[in-house]
């Protein structure tokens, strides 16, 4: 009886075993003279099975990364685009032990077809807050355009979004004032970041600029979150950091510096 070397899909492939003393194994399709191999082909034909065999599963193996998502050894992580995805953009910590993001230039991430690509922007976290997975279930959904986050102090995303879902005629150079004064803004806005409407939740409004961009910053309880907006190019940009009341109480200083370190490059 026939013993299986080789089974890859629909394929299985059999050779009648071996008895002792035996010279000769009987040949797939009889392509030898009487339809047999010498111990020695027979030996080099198995072996070459097995080689096609091994490469086809590595084959598999690395499709199956590339399909559902689950990283090999030396192959990027990747969700989108250009060479979309977590990209490192985060620079070695300064002497006060803090890191600056800046979104990689060649990280994609259009948010719709026929808009241009995102303008980078920057901030600074202390050295353990890492970059993590955005997921399609978050307030904002797609419009998400990163996550970090630190088990200990609280969290961070930025949403990216086209001003034409909240205003017209902006022309590919939006400014945030012309979008409307801050009250307009966060009424408008908040709901994408905390899922409800912000009537009563605004504790502090505040107008900044840097390098001729306006930022409006804002401090919503509950929940708590400190919500800075700005517009560039065609799209608003809502940088957010967020805790729980404990991350807060201990580490205000550290969310609020992050909350002012953000900017569109």
């Amino acid at each position: 009886m026939g013993t299986t070397i080789f089974t890859s899909c629909c394929l299985s492939w059999k050779v009648p075993s071996l008895e002792k003393g035996c010279s000769r194994t009987k040949a797939f399709g009889g392509s030898r003279e009487n339809g047999y191999f010498d111990d020695e082909e027979s030996e080099r034909l198995v072996s070459g099975l097995l080689k096609r065999r091994q490469a086809l599963v590595s084959g598999v193996g690395l499709l199956s990364s590339a399909v559902l998502g689950y990283p090999r050894e030396g192959l990027a992580v990747v969700k989108q685009g250009l060479l979309a995805g977590r990209i490192p953009g985060l620079s070695e910590p300064d002497e006060q032990g803090w890191c600056t993001y800046r979104r990689p230039d060649e990280k994609s991430g259009g948010h719709g077809v026929g808009w241009s690509p995102i303008i980078p922007y920057m901030f600074s976290v202390p050295q353990d807050w890492e970059e993590v997975p955005v997921s399609i279930a978050d307030l904002g959904g797609t419009e998400i355009d990163l996550r970090f986050a630190s088990p200990k102090e609280g969290r961070v995303f930025v949403i990216v979004a086209p001003v034409l879902r909240f205003a017209d005629n902006l022309g590919d150079d939006a400014k945030i004032e012309r979008i409307g004064p801050p009250d307009k803004v966060i009424s408008a806005f908040g709901p994408e970041v905390i899922g409800e409407n912000v009537e009563g939740k605004v504790l502090s409004s505040e107008v900044a600029e840097h390098s001729g961009r306006k930022y409006y910053q804002f401090e919503l309880e509950p929940p708590h979150v400190l919500i800075t907006a700005t517009a560039a190019g065609n799209r608003l940009y809502l940088f957010n950091v967020t805790g729980n009341g404990l991350q807060w109480k201990r580490h205000y200083k550290d969310l609020k510096k992050i909350a002012d370190s953000f900017r569109v490059v």
